[in-house]
């Protein structure tokens, strides 16, 4: 009744500090794993359970984009895309500039996004390049689908972490948006 708590988080982060454990629930009595516990730390570890190892959003101003594209021509796209991505890229650029910008901000925004949700940003392994947009094939049952397709060390990074990724992109007038979540398959 009269006792003084700790700060909403504070016995968590002190027993996530002290290497994990299990912490009282604040009136079941029951044990429960610390808040944050399953977290990347744990997917790293390995555990039971398939969980979230991290997430990541982006937004992306298109005009911005088409201002690089203007000061840098087709180098500034041949650093960001892979060679699939730049083959769609050049094709909608042919048919309809604009759509080629479009095109290039979207795989812009979610590749931003994929490297916030996999704690890397633009370090290695993690490169432009290396990471890929694409999507399901017609005959897929989620045909249209955006899919992260991974190369490289990049790749083998993921791989090694049984890290698999959920990319959502879209994009309006003025922007585009990414949202990415990865998810850890240990079991």
């Amino acid at each position: 009744q009269g006792k003084m708590r700790p700060p909403r988080g504070a016995a968590t982060r002190e027993a996530a500090e002290r290497g994990g454990g299990f912490a009282a629930g604040p009136s079941q009595g029951k044990m429960r794993p610390p808040r944050g516990a399953a977290t990347r730390e744990a997917a790293e570890r390995g555990g039971d359970n398939h969980m979230i190892y991290g997430i990541g959003t982006d937004i992306c101003d298109i005009r911005r984009i088409q201002e690089s594209l203007d000061r840098h021509g087709d180098r500034f796209a041949e650093r960001i895309l892979s060679d699939a991505e730049l083959a769609t890229w050049r094709a909608r650029s042919e048919r309809l500039p604009e759509r080629g910008v479009r095109y290039l901000a979207t795989r812009f925004s979610a590749k931003e996004a994929f490297s916030k949700a996999i704690g890397l940003g633009m370090r290695m392994p993690m490169t432009w390049r290396s990471c890929e947009i694409g999507k399901h094939p017609a005959n897929h049952p989620e045909a249209g689908k955006p899919v992260v397709v991974l190369h490289g060390a990049l790749k083998t990074w993921c791989e090694a972490r049984h890290l698999v990724a959920h990319i959502s992109v879209s994009d309006e007038t003025d922007y585009a948006i990414s949202y990415c979540t990865v998810e850890s398959l240990i079991k």
